[in-house]
């Protein structure tokens, strides 16, 4: 299994996007966000991974398949100063719980080094599990957990996992 992640290019916003209401669908069993009248989620901040330079827009692949995709920025979540923060991340079922979410991170720290912000929402268990594994792995020295100064839209406090790689 070979996994490899690669900027989208600007002609593959639509692709991305595609794969953003997949990833708000089944982020808002947590959440509780409604979809638009239209029935999407519109991930609004979409165009600014091209025109912003703190922002970073990789898809994943495995084997030279589409399975995911990563965004990264600079925006705070918590209290605390960083270099860089998981603002999405997605990895698809068939590529879940076999090491590519976890290989397709290290690849991103390998290219983002610094101190890093990733937010959860504390009821997606799984993704509690996975995100501590990663910083407890990837960390330099100490992970601190720390509450996100921006609540999720049916009020759960947001947790953030801040460490350096």
């Amino acid at each position: 299994m070979n996994v490899e992640i690669r900027s989208v290019t600007p002609d593959e916003k639509n692709t991305l996007n595609n794969l953003l209401e997949k990833y708000n669908y089944e982020f808002s069993q947590y959440d509780k966000i409604p979809f638009g009248a239209d029935g999407l989620y519109h991930y609004w901040p979409l165009e600014l991974f091209w025109t912003e330079k703190d922002r970073a827009a990789y898809f994943i692949t495995v084997d030279g398949i589409l399975a995911g995709f990563a965004l990264i920025n600079a925006h705070p979540e918590c209290e605390r100063s960083l270099d860089h923060a998981v603002a999405e991340f997605f990895v698809a079922y068939p590529y879940r719980r076999g090491g590519v979410g976890s290989e397709a991170m290290r690849l991103i720290f390998q290219r983002h080094k610094g101190v890093w912000h990733i937010k959860y929402h504390p009821a997606n268990t799984a993704s509690v599990a996975f995100w501590n594994g990663i910083a407890r792995q990837h960390a330099a020295s100490g992970v601190e957990k720390l509450r996100g100064t921006e609540d999720y839209y049916d009020g759960t406090p947001s947790e953030v996992l801040v460490f350096q790689t």
